[in-house]
């Protein structure tokens, strides 16, 4: 299917098209959403619960795109407020200690206190959090909305009595209106065919178009249904503008007389309403941001909507969000600025006054058809296909869940929705290990360069040392797995290194967890160890002073090292210490056959060896050769400590190597006469024996088993090198 491109914006012919094209889908909805609510209240409130809804979708319309300065944005009713607002006019009904106009009243409250919710969200920024609202929690919630209103709208689809059940309906077909079964189905058949028809005219206004024609033509039959006045089948007669008047006065002297034990009784339901209307809305905008290739401000959007939600509360007009559906009608028309926004508002008026007598035949079945048909496509019939997968199940499980308890009490559904969000995050932070790699120091080496000697140790020892490398949070949920994927390590190794350069939080228990394998590894006179010590993340923690608060890092606690290449050479030390290496003291000159290059060379070969090589003394910080430099020296540490640096983009350098007395350097330019791979630095005073490739080269002519010998060390050397280069690509590779 080829997806349809919006059209580019066409100025103020643009903005007018848009907002004319969306108040032709925002309209019958919101007059569709306003009777359901009314209706649940008294079957004779419909043409009130019609005119809520136009003065509902003008106001939004007007003042939200004027406050949010968002372009694209159609604010009006939609099915989350319908459907909170519905359920708790019924079940005040059902208590039926609350007259028509006390229960009107309380409605008006709790969109009072929902614009101001979201008002408050806006100003404290909190935007960017309601996005992370897990999806399968959205999703049932929707679904559950799109199940009560399907089941609200049944009933009028049928024509049932108000005192008559669904189930019960449904069982008595004498019960039945044919007629409003007819126009329900032919608003339903009209809307389904209407895509393939024609993309310029909303499926709605077909739909409703097509209904309105059904229940005419029926009336040629049954004259009848033209009866305006106590017929039921008809939204029925709409107040006029004094009305509107009368509830702006209403509104405000109605504030004046607000309860505190009003405010309890409407306050969860404020709170879902004003979270879902913003879930909807910031929704809205991230398909927008794609299509338009803008990035909206949804803190200021959220303001934006409570403001005109807050203004509708004081016209008299019911709560809503912005919409999917009109807002990408009103881009696809070339509406991009806010003007589009307040042009649809003004047409909802003009439409109100010009055809306001008309909407008061619009029949009841038709607009059930109508919410039928929103209940169906906000529906997420997706999840059935979760049911299959064993991998998914459990996020059909969430889904479900919140669609059953919304059928019972969308309020208690909302509840479950956020004990579900906790628990997915815990689920997701559980199912992953914190371990992000385990290595033994036979494996891992610090960038100190050792001598043979040394590695062959190392490999022999190094499973007495680990680093591991953790990430994630660091909580009650993934400590337990933490300490037990470690446990057997803990009984053998002496020394523990824990990088937590990934670590994004830690609570309590995490910090006990830590005391605990310190604790175990200090039984056996080990140590355990951290680096990359995170501060100041993006939770605001700062880890090493949360330990040091616990007692973990002070006195004798955890020794900590600014980075893990510098708390692995501590270990390689320990463990050398341990197997009773005793290194060369640094301070004395190593003569030329304490250089483990030529350490098996005989006397008389480093004799011969010595013509062709000169010595050199560097300062620290002294600088060798750089990368890109031409030579083809070999350079061998008597005294001292290289730093091996290779040059990055902005200037910057890694720090490859540190090389150690009786190391050898510059191998690669010796053997093939190449331009130098890396930088090459002094971190201390060093002196150096420098072997020249064109002198060496003198010296092996005149005696070639000589330079047989030299190239055989050399190559055995280079080997090591690179098997113990290959052994540390493949721990990488294991990360």
């Amino acid at each position: 299917m080829t997806e349809s491109k919006p059209a580019d914006a066409g100025g103020f012919a643009g903005e007018i098209w848009g907002g004319l094209a969306s108040m032709l889908v925002a309209l019958p909805s919101s007059i569709a959403f306003g009777v359901l609510i009314y209706t649940a209240i008294g079957p004779e409130l419909g043409g009130d619960g019609a005119l809520a809804g136009m003065v509902g979708a003008a106001v939004l319309g007007i003042i939200a795109p004027l406050v949010g300065r968002n372009g694209g944005f159609i604010t009006a009713p939609c099915a989350p407020a319908a459907a909170v607002l519905s359920a708790m006019a019924a079940a005040l009904v059902a208590n039926g200690q609350a007259s028509p106009e006390r229960i009107v009243a309380l409605l008006a409250l709790t969109a009072l206190l929902s614009g101001l919710f979201q008002v408050l969200y806006g100003a404290v920024r909190a935007g960017r959090l309601i996005k992370y609202i897990p999806y399968q929690v959205v999703s049932g919630y929707l679904s559950g909305v799109a199940l009560v209103i399907a089941l609200g709208q049944l009933p009028k689809l049928l024509g049932l009595p108000k005192d008559v059940g669904l189930a019960r309906g449904l069982a008595s077909p004498e019960l039945w209106s044919w007629t409003g079964i007819a126009v329900g189905i032919a608003t339903i058949l009209a809307m389904a065919a209407a895509p393939r028809l024609t993309q310029r005219i909303p499926a709605a206004i077909i739909g409703l178009v097509a209904g309105i024609a059904a229940y005419f033509l029926l009336a040629l039959v049954n004259p009848e249904l033209l009866r305006l006045h106590g017929n039921a089948l008809v939204i029925g007669p709409i107040p006029g503008a004094g009305s509107v008047l009368d509830a702006v006065g209403a509104r405000a002297s109605g504030i004046l007389q607000v309860r505190p034990a009003d405010v309890v009784a409407v306050l969860s339901s404020a709170l879902t309403l004003s979270v879902l209307l913003s879930i909807d809305t910031l929704k809205t905008g991230v398909v927008l941001d794609a299509i338009t290739r803008h990035r909206h401000n949804s803190n200021r959007e959220l303001i934006a909507q409570g403001a005109a939600n807050l203004a509708g509360f004081m016209a008299g007009g019911m709560p809503g969000a912005g919409t999917m559906g009109a807002s990408l009608v009103n881009v696809s028309s070339g509406g991009r600025t806010p003007w589009s926004g307040v042009a649809e508002g003004v047409f909802v008026l003009l439409a109100f006054v010009l055809l306001g007598n008309l909407i008061a035949w619009v029949p009841i079945g038709a607009l059930a058809g109508l919410l039928l048909m929103v209940a169906w496509k906000m529906f997420d019939r997706n999840m059935f296909r979760l049911a299959l997968r064993r991998s998914t199940r459990v996020d059909f499980a969430v889904i479900a869940t919140v669609v059953a308890v919304a059928q019972f009490e969308l309020i208690a559904a909302s509840a479950v929705g956020v004990c579900l969000a906790i628990l997915l995050f815990m689920r997701d932070q559980i199912r992953e290990s914190v371990i992000v790699s385990i290595v033994y120091l036979d494996a891992a080496h610090s960038k100190r360069k050792r001598l043979v000697a040394e590695r062959e140790l190392l490999a022999q020892h190094g499973r007495l040392a680990a680093v591991v490398q953790l990430h994630g949070n660091l909580f009650f949920g993934t400590t337990d797995q933490l300490f037990s994927e470690l446990e057997r390590d803990l009984a053998t190794l002496r020394y523990l290194l824990i990088d937590l350069r990934r670590v994004r939080s830690m609570d309590f228990t995490g910090g006990h967890l830590l005391e605990q394998m310190k604790e175990r590894l200090h039984e056996r006179g080990g140590e355990l160890l951290f680096s990359g010590m995170p501060s100041q993340l993006p939770t605001h923690q700062d880890i090493e002073s949360y330990m040091g608060e616990l007692g973990l890092v002070s006195g004798t606690g955890i020794r900590i090292f600014d980075t893990r290449d510098g708390a692995i050479e501590w270990m390689e030390d320990r463990i050398l210490e341990a197997a009773g290496w005793q290194p060369a003291s640094e301070e004395r000159l190593l003569d030329l056959g304490e250089i483990e290059l030529f350490s098996k060379i005989d006397a008389a070969t480093l004799a011969e060896l010595s013509t062709a090589i000169r010595e050199i003394s560097v300062a620290a910080g002294g600088r060798i050769f750089s990368q890109g430099d031409a030579g083809d020296e070999l350079f061998l540490v008597r005294r001292g400590r290289m730093h091996v640096l290779l040059e990055l983009e902005g200037g910057k350098r890694h720090h490859l190597s540190t090389l150690c007395q009786g190391d050898y350097f510059g191998e690669m330019a010796f053997l093939d006469r190449e331009r130098r791979s890396a930088d090459v630095e002094a971190a201390t005073p060093s002196d150096l024996f420098v072997l020249s490739r064109e002198r060496f080269d003198t010296l092996a002519r005149g005696d070639p088993a000589l330079g047989g010998r030299v190239f055989e060390q050399l190559a055995d050397a280079v080997s090591k090198r690179l098997r113990a280069a290959d052994a540390e690509l493949r721990v990488l590779e294991a990360r």
